[in-house]
């Protein structure tokens, strides 16, 4: 897994911390040491004993941590957030459109012992997402096309792959106002969302996560439901920004 924020510095990582492949990024192994060391002195990476292995500094848990607190449609959603969680005893998310992916913005975790594993910064394709499609569905076809390529990866067997099969649900979204991912992202977890039309095209949306072995029928009706009750409170609450 490449290291986030060390972009074209090609470390890889397997937990906190990661050893640095110089050949990977197409650096001279002496340029590339020259950078880690100024990074871990300005506190964005962090090194171990033996100066071989590296990880993410402190300093970009502030600097995204101050993104979150700074941000207005964070601040505002904060009540309509508490209440859907309220509502439904379920994992909440409110996530920003960023490229082709989301990125959890805030999220308030399911009471229930049988919950996802959830965290703000959470990077996830679009496509393979309820949050994603919620979005997506708020552009063009056309748009849509130039943003994504013709074959999507899968995250699990029954992601859709497949642009064109994406394109045609994205126009049932649109229909009926909400999008689900039915285990496309996380084998065992179903998740409902709707967009923030505060913006055309939208750049947020909230969801609703259930694990598929609690979701009958008309558990997923009030999920939706309350997904609905929701926008409209989120809608209000975002109306100046």
């Amino acid at each position: 897994m490449r290291l986030p924020g060390l972009g074209a510095l090609g470390a890889y990582w397997r937990g906190p911390m990661a050893e640095v492949m110089p050949g990977a990024a197409g650096y001279p192994k002496s340029s590339l040491y020259m950078l880690l060391r100024t990074l871990v002195e300005l506190g964005w990476v962090e090194t171990d004993a033996t100066g071989t292995r590296y990880g993410i500094g402190v300093r970009a848990l502030l600097v995204g941590t101050s993104y979150v607190d700074g941000d207005e449609v964070v601040a505002a959603a904060r009540p309509a957030l508490d209440r859907l969680s309220g509502d439904t005893a379920e994992t909440v998310h409110l996530a920003r459109l960023d490229g082709t992916d989301v990125v959890h913005l805030a999220t308030r975790r399911s009471p229930h012992h049988l919950r996802p594993a959830t965290r703000v910064g959470r990077r996830v394709p679009a496509h393979a997402t309820a949050l994603g499609k919620a979005l997506l569905a708020t552009y063009d076809d056309e748009r849509v096309r130039r943003m994504l390529p013709r074959t999507l990866p899968a995250l699990t067997e029954r992601t859709i792959t497949d642009r064109e099969e994406l394109i045609a649900e994205l126009g049932a979204v649109r229909a009926r106002g909400w999008a689900a991912d039915r285990e496309e992202s996380t084998v065992g977890l179903r998740c409902f969302a709707v967009a923030l039309p505060y913006r055309v095209p939208a750049r947020d949306a909230v969801s609703c996560s259930v694990p598929a072995a609690r979701l009958t029928p008309d558990r997923e009706q009030a999920v939706r439901d309350a997904l609905l009750d929701a926008r409209e409170r989120l809608t209000l609450a975002t109306r100046r920004l």
